[in-house]
């Protein structure tokens, strides 16, 4: 029998996100509660000033830009207190956003621009230069990139967000009301196997369902009048908002919650520690990188960061010897989750009080989910046996767009969504992830597929023949990419031809994507008599150290 989650169920209602973030009669929480608060300057939305200057945003679209329902919005930004007011205020005139990593480059940015279908930009004044090369390859008029953030254009060539306002005080126009099961909030991309990133097609529904699962997992651990002193739990967001991890658990928790968000643009050790000290944060959603900086860093030490009760860490697994070591150095519990892009994200989490009990689990299913394990023949596993994790539930995205084959292979008919992970449930109902069905590469959250960077590398000029697979690095807590190459004739498989080749990725691909695995010469790919690389032969070489017809090393 499929596994049912063990929390009561909970009521979705029949409401877009806008009405469920800004309509609602049970709103605990007043309206001049901070809720994003710029980590560098102070500067901060209250409830109230988020819902106003989204209102002006969406008035701003549908009076100067004519937007239409469905239409897309792309965000190109590191996290930014202006985000959550363009998004909803896109949402408030009917548009769908489609966020983009800042680190992209141009024809990585054009690529989501062009497919998302997007009508405007958004980005800041540091990323200007990559966002009108990128618009400019799609054809998306200049007028039609706007700024975020505190930096100005001194040239007044691109426009502020908030200069996308009504034209005239008298015009009225009423909100686009969206159809929650059906209509997408957000068009988020998850590198795939084939080397191109797929768009994941998120419906309010699905957002607003799993706001309501992460209230229901954190089970009033964080509150708006909680905290140390009673003014509310400060959450520290440093996990990018372009990613669906930060998208939801920070940015649409906060709001809904009432919780004040202390947001940095980009994760620094130093800075991290300073803001806990300074800013009594008791909160954060981590990765396993920073739960090791946090175990080893030297800088640790210089910091207070008792008033961090709980630290939750996702977007790759998290060892057993990693918890126990920041707990033992400062006394701060951490607890796992597990999700995907393709389920809002959060599917699983550890119970604040379990967190010690079932270390190395990503915790029990959320409510309103069904989960099962199968085997590679697609029959379901019983409790304790090893397959591929399938789940159903209001969370599971629509589709793969413009990718109805990927949808078809992705999606059962009765709604199961297949994860592509492995691993197992025990008796208690405690999910555990232990291995990957899909190849890509998983660097500190972030997915790097393997196929991407064989297709540039083959087309090196000292290359013949490549495969990319993913090396587990200890010190680094994260997979790092490697490349087997086989050299051109006549090229030496030296560690200057290694250097060269990697500096020569380097500037195709954004800064998740570079070789930090470094390159490994080989005589030949292994492959399959279809032609298939057989990648796990070569990690399972690079894990016995038998890398054979290595000619260098780097």
């Amino acid at each position: 029998m499929p596994t049912e989650s063990l929390y009561p169920k909970i009521d979705v209602p029949n409401a877009d996100l806008w009405a469920f973030l800004f309509e609602r009669n049970d709103r605990p929480f007043p309206d001049d509660k901070i809720i994003y608060r710029d980590a560098d300057t102070s500067r901060f939305y209250t409830y109230e000033q988020v819902k106003s200057t989204a209102i002006d945003f969406g008035k701003g679209l549908r009076s100067q830009w004519e937007w239409n329902r469905g239409d897309v919005l792309a965000l190109f930004t590191p996290n930014c207190i202006d985000t959550p007011a363009v998004i909803w205020g896109t949402h408030w005139a009917g548009g769908i956003i489609s966020p983009a990593n800042p680190g992209y480059t141009a024809d990585e940015l054009a690529f989501q621009l062009k497919d998302s279908g997007a009508k405007a930009l958004v980005t800041q004044k540091p990323f200007h230069k990559t966002a009108i090369e990128a618009a400019k390859q799609v054809g998306i008029p200049q007028n039609r990139i706007i700024l975020m953030g505190d930096e100005r254009d001194e040239s007044f060539t691109f426009k502020k967000f908030t200069s996308i306002r009504p034209i005239s005080r008298t015009q009225r126009s009423r909100r686009v009301k969206m159809n929650p099961k059906e209509d997408l909030a957000f068009l988020v991309y998850s590198s795939g196997t084939t080397g191109h990133p797929k768009g994941v097609m998120l419906s309010h529904e699905n957002i607003v369902s799993n706001i309501l699962m992460l209230k229901a997992g954190e089970a009033g651990n964080v509150t708006w009048n909680g905290g140390i002193d009673g003014k509310g739990d400060n959450i520290l967001a440093f996990l990018p908002f372009f990613h669906i991890y930060g998208l939801t658990c920070l940015i649409h928790q906060s709001l809904y919650a009432g919780l004040t968000l202390v947001v940095m643009p980009k994760f620094e050790i130093e800075k991290f520690c300073s803001i806990i000290q300074n800013q009594k944060v008791t909160f954060a959603y981590v990765v396993p990188p920073v739960v090791l900086l946090l175990g080893k860093h030297p800088i640790i030490d210089k910091y207070d960061l008792s008033s961090l009760r709980m630290l939750s860490s996702g977007a790759a697994p998290l060892t057993q010897e990693l918890v126990e070591a920041v707990y033992k150095r400062l006394k701060v519990p951490i607890k796992q989750g597990y999700g995907l892009s393709e389920t809002s994200p959060s599917t699983h989490t550890q119970p604040w009080e379990l967190w010690d009990k079932t270390i190395g689990s990503v915790g029990t299913l959320l409510p309103n989910q069904t989960a099962k394990y199968v085997s590679p023949e697609e029959k379901e596993l019983p409790i304790g046996q090893t397959g591929e994790l399938w789940i159903k539930g209001p969370n599971i995205f629509k589709g793969y767009h413009n990718n109805p084959e990927g949808t078809k292979n992705a999606l059962t008919s009765d709604g199961y969504f297949k994860t592509g992970d492995v691993g197992h449930q025990d008796k208690g109902g405690n999910f555990y992830i232990t291995d990957r069905v899909k190849e890509l590469i998983k660097y500190k959250g972030f997915q790097v597929p393997p196929a991407e960077l064989e297709g540039l590398l083959i087309s090196h000029p000292m290359v013949n023949d490549v495969a990319v697979v993913g090396i587990y690095n200890k010190d680094q807590a994260t997979e790092v990419p490697r490349a087997y190459i086989v050299p051109k004739p006549g090229v030496e498989g030296s560690p200057k031809t290694a250097e060269d080749i990697m500096k020569w990725l380097q500037a195709k691909v954004t800064n998740h994507k570079r070789l930090r695995g470094g390159v490994r010469f080989v005589d030949e790919v292994p492959k399959s008599a279809s032609g298939k690389i057989l990648r796990r032969l070569l990690k399972i070489q690079a894990q016995e150290g038998e890398e054979k017809g290595m000619k260098a090393k780097l």
